[in-house]
């Protein structure tokens, strides 16, 4: 089957992370592709990849680094596809310098932006999947039941700490 996502990430050291976008979308089915390619060290690679993802019906692209973190930006530059940006902490500054390098695009080339981290790994993927159920019931129906399921997990969660209190 097709990859419908492309994730790249800036580093192979930023993988303990991405692995949690792979593990989302492998919970939806959602076909993808993982790779690493860096707007700095490898910008030919980068532009290649994102120039096959178009002819190859790839739907959404997702970008994460860290640090400066142009990576996502400079995928954007080059595609009209929808690009998600995941800042990672892998600096000094916790993340701050790559969620602020990836949300501030210039107008005319967005990136929409994630939480720093694993969470962002984990929302960037959800993101995906409802871009792409857009034009797939079947996504759409497991997204809507997903949701259903994290509201019956919180409700039993307060139901447990209610009863606690007592």
């Amino acid at each position: 089957m097709k990859p419908k996502v492309l994730i790249i990430m800036g580093s192979d050291s930023d993988l303990p992370v991405m692995e949690e976008t792979a593990r989302t979308l492998d919970e939806f089915a959602v076909p993808y592709t993982m790779t690493v390619a860096s707007a700095h060290r490898t910008p030919a690679r980068t532009l290649k990849l994102v120039k096959d993802a178009e002819k190859n019906g790839v739907d959404v692209i997702i970008g994460a680094a860290g640090m400066a973190a142009h990576l996502p930006g400079v995928i954007a530059s080059h595609t009209i596809l929808p690009v998600i940006g995941i800042p990672l902490d892998s600096s000094p500054l916790r993340g701050m310098d790559a969620l602020l390098s990836i949300v501030q695009m210039p107008p005319g080339i967005p990136v929409a932006t994630v939480s720093v981290g694993k969470a962002g790994a984990r929302n960037a993927a959800i993101l995906a999947v409802q871009i792409i159920a857009r034009q797939d019931l079947k996504l759409t129906k497991q997204l809507q039941d997903y949701r259903r399921f994290m509201a019956t997990e919180v409700e039993a969660k307060a139901g447990r700490i209610a009863k606690k209190k007592r």
